[in-house]
């Protein structure tokens, strides 16, 4: 597939890129979490040491609804998912609304994006100051949600600059 004219010839690869990138660390953290609820002695590859697991991590409290929707619901409620099936969700989004060259798509992808970092970056903080754990997979996810954020400033920048042009 070509690159609309305007649009950058490293944006649609990118994104695909980051996307299914994202999704792989999404649906593998998804197969941690289920595979450490139901065996408690599952050991994931990203589980390395005491401070360097990510299964300590995925289930943690803060590893279903961002731990802030078990305050207005029910810890097994089913709008307590866990962070990897958001992901799965916002990748999927991200992938699916990069094709066409809408002016309210690459606002919402830009807008979903920030929301994204703004996550990355709570998320990060209880990593670091609660958790005191390093996570391979959650920083891995932080980077491509910040690489999106960059590829979706600059795609909304060359619609908006192409409607300019054309209208």
């Amino acid at each position: 597939m070509a690159a609309a004219p305007g649009l950058p010839i490293w944006e649609r690869k990118v994104r695909v890129f980051l996307c299914i990138f994202g999704l792989f660390l999404s649906v593998y953290a998804l197969h941690v979490e289920l595979s450490r609820e139901s065996n408690p002695d599952y050991r994931a590859m990203c589980d390395l040491g005491e401070s360097v697991s990510c299964s300590k991590v995925f289930t943690s409290r803060w590893g279903r609804g961002f731990g802030l929707v078990q305050f207005f619901v029910a810890k097994d409620n089913p709008l307590n998912q866990p962070n990897s099936v958001l992901g799965i969700i916002f990748y999927t989004l991200q992938m699916g609304l990069g094709l066409p060259l809408s002016k309210k798509a690459a606002l919402f992808l830009v807008l979903a994006s920030w929301l994204s970092v703004a996550g990355s970056l709570y998320l990060a903080s209880i990593l670091v100051f609660v958790l005191g754990d390093f996570c391979i997979v959650c920083v891995s996810t932080y980077m491509v949600n910040f690489a999106l954020l960059f590829t979706n400033l600059k795609r909304r920048r060359a619609i908006e600059g192409m409607k300019e042009k054309a209208g």
